[in-house]
C-alpha cells in the first residue's frame, strides 16, 4: 500500500516524555526516520511542568509536530494508590498541550492513550469502536478517563478548528529500560524484579498478586516506538487506532515464562483477594496495519529475554 507519508527532516519536533521509558526509543526511531537531532525538543518534568498553562505555551513554539508522551503513569498499584495525581497530571498536561498547540499553528498533534480507556468487559479484541461503550476498569479509571480527554479534546478542535491531532491507544509495554520500582512498576518489570530476588536470597518462591486467571496483551517499546513514529508521518485522521501485538497471555503463564527463562526453580504463591484490574486485555491490531502499515516484530518471548538481560545487566 502507498502511503502518503510526512517528511520528518526539517521537522521541529516537539517530544514530551522523551527522557523516559518509551520516549527514549521513540526519539531513536524519529531519527532512523530523517528526523535531525538538533530539531527535536525533549524537555525533562523538572525543568517544564506541562501542567503549567505558560511552559505549554513556551514549549510549543515553532514547532511543527508534536508527539505527546507525557503522563503521570504507572502501573495497578499505582494508580489504586495516587488516583487524584494519575487524573489530574495526565489531564492537565493534555489540555493545556493540545490548546497551546493550536494556537501555536503547529501543523500535528500525536497523543499517545492507554488501553485503560476501554470499558471493563469491552468484547475480546477489543476494537477502536468498542472504546465508548462501557465504563473502564475501576482501578483503573482515573488514568484511562484521563487520557479519554486527551482524544476528546483532538476530536473537538479538529472539528472546530481544523486542528490535526490524532490518538494511538497503547498496551502494556516492557522492554530494556523499562521502570522496575515496585511503586510504580508495570507487570513484567515487577515479576522479573520479584524473581531475580528470590534468586539472590536463595528462596524457593515468589509471591504474585492475583490468581493469575487475568490475562495481558504485551507490546515490546521498541515496537511501540516504530508505530508511534509510522503514525506520526503516515496517519491523519479523528479516529483512535490501537497500538500493540495482538497476543493474549494470562498472568499464569506469563510468570511460567519468566521463571523458565530465569532459570527459577521456585513456586508462585498466588494471592488471590489481590485486585487484578481488567479480567482480559487483547487488541485488534488490524487498524494500524492498514492505515499505516504498523506490525509489531517482537514476539514476547524473544523480548523478555532482552528485559531481563538488561535487568541483569543493570539491577
Amino acid at each position: 500500500m502507498l502511503y502518503i507519508t510526512m517528511d520528518l527532516k526539517d521537522k521541529k519536533i516537539l517530544l514530551t516524555g522523551g527522557g523516559g521509558f518509551l520516549g527514549k526509543f521513540v526519539f531513536k526511531k524519529l531519527l532512523e526516520h530523517g528526523a535531525e537531532e538538533k530539531n527535536i525538543f525533549a524537555p525533562g518534568s523538572r525543568e517544564h511542568d506541562l501542567r503549567e498553562k505558560e511552559i505549554c505555551k513556551k514549549a510549543v513554539e515553532g514547532r511543527d509536530l508534536i508527539l505527546h508522551l507525557a503522563a503521570s503513569v504507572g502501573g495497578l498499584k499505582f494508580v489504586r494508590d495516587f488516583p487524584g495525581e494519575a487524573f489530574y497530571d495526565s489531564a492537565a498536561m493534555s489540555l493545556n498541550l493540545i490548546d497551546a498547540a493550536y494556537r501555536a499553528g503547529v501543523k500535528k498533534f500525536v497523543g499517545v492513550g492507554s488501553v485503560c480507556s476501554y470499558p471493563k468487559f469491552a468484547p475480546l479484541p477489543f476494537k477502536e469502536e468498542n472504546l465508548w461503550d462501557g465504563y473502564p476498569e475501576p482501578d483503573n479509571a482515573f488514568y484511562g478517563l484521563a487520557k479519554k480527554f486527551m482524544l476528546v479534546q483532538t476530536q473537538a478542535y479538529r472539528r472546530q478548528y481544523g486542528f490535526n491531532g490524532i490518538h494511538l491507544l497503547m498496551v502494556n509495554l516492557y522492554g530494556p529500560g523499562d521502570n522496575f520500582n515496585p511503586e510504580r512498576s508495570h507487570v513484567i518489570p515487577a515479576l522479573i524484579r520479584k524473581i531475580a530476588e528470590a534468586k539472590k536470597a536463595s528462596r524457593d518462591y515468589i509471591e504474585v498478586g492475583g490468581s493469575g486467571n487475568a490475562s495481558r496483551e504485551f507490546l515490546y517499546a521498541e515496537d511501540a516506538a516504530e508505530g508511534i513514529a509510522l503514525a506520526a508521518m503516515r496517519y491523519d485522521k479523528p479516529e483512535p487506532v490501537n497500538l500493540g501485538s495482538g497476543e493474549e497471555i494470562s498472568i499464569r503463564d506469563l510468570v511460567a515464562t519468566l521463571c523458565r527463562l530465569m532459570d527459577f526453580k521456585g513456586e508462585a504463591r498466588w494471592g488471590a483477594n489481590y485486585p487484578e484490574g481488567q479480567p482480559r486485555r487483547k487488541f485488534d491490531v488490524s487498524k494500524a496495519q492498514q492505515e499505516f502499515g504498523f506490525k509489531a516484530a517482537t514476539n514476547l518471548e524473544s523480548g523478555l529475554k532482552k528485559t531481563i538481560e538488561w535487568y541483569l545487566e543493570h539491577e
